[in-house]
């Protein structure tokens, strides 16, 4: 699965890779994040419609844990829903209307996995083999009103697949990967499931990571947490 990931690009960097353009056409400022755990807002690109004309991609601010727009109950009793399966998302009722409907691409500049039992789990950070800075997860997004207090929430999921021979070690799952080519198609719909498959097993890479990454609250978000640690001695 993907239960944690990182999204600490600069502005220049997502532009260049997914072609968003800010508010008003300038620049936003990103806040980078290194711990980034469901529930929390992250950064969505979407695309903008004007006038049923599609006029480009933006970053829209989302809940990651999708709620979809016909939920009756209150927010507290959504599942867990930060991940939807490749292989049944299309059928999946949580997930079906907004795949057929809300696509969306969640940019990454890394996500996380852990290996180790219960009280030595250890924490790895995966990243593009080829450096690049940002990584396209494809998802999915919602818009729900709370019956609560009538608030607006827009939500967003992480697709993933089963994980490609080079990554079982570490997990049976992980994020399906966009590549350039496929954006448009993903964001429109004219591609469907068949393209959410594992990702080429040359496109990442690994290192052990500090376990502070193991919490997720005050003092656990900083740079120094995606640090690669020592090689262990054998």
């Amino acid at each position: 699965m993907c239960g944690r990931f990182t999204q600490h690009y600069t502005w220049a960097e997502v532009h260049a890779f997914l072609n968003v353009f800010g508010d008003l056409g300038t620049p936003r400022n990103l806040q980078p994040r290194y711990n980034i755990a469901p529930t929390t807002f992250i950064d969505v690109v979407t695309t903008r419609v004007r006038e049923r004309e599609i006029v480009g991609r933006e970053i829209v601010p989302m809940r990651w844990g999708l709620i979809p727009t016909w939920w009756k109950k209150p927010r507290k009793d959504v599942p867990a829903t930060f991940n939807a399966r490749a292989e049944t998302v299309a059928e999946k009722p949580m997930f079906r209307g907004a795949f057929r409907y809300r696509r969306c691409i969640i940019p990454a500049s890394g996500f996380y996995e852990w290996t180790g039992g219960k009280g030595a789990r250890q924490p790895h950070l995966f990243t593009a083999a080829d450096g690049s800075p940002v990584l396209a997860f494809a998802g999915l997004w919602d818009r729900w009103i709370d019956p609560d207090n009538f608030d607006e929430v827009i939500s967003a999921t992480i697709i993933v697949s089963g994980a490609s021979a080079w990554m079982r070690p570490y997990h049976d799952r992980m994020p399906v990967l966009l590549e350039p080519q496929q954006f448009d198609g993903w964001l429109d719909g004219s591609l469907g499931a068949e393209i959410l498959k594992p990702a080429a097993e040359e496109k990442l890479q690994e290192h052990r990571v500090s376990s502070r990454l193991n919490r997720a609250g005050v003092g656990d978000d900083d740079p120094s947490i995606i640090e690669a640690l020592a090689p262990t001695i054998p």
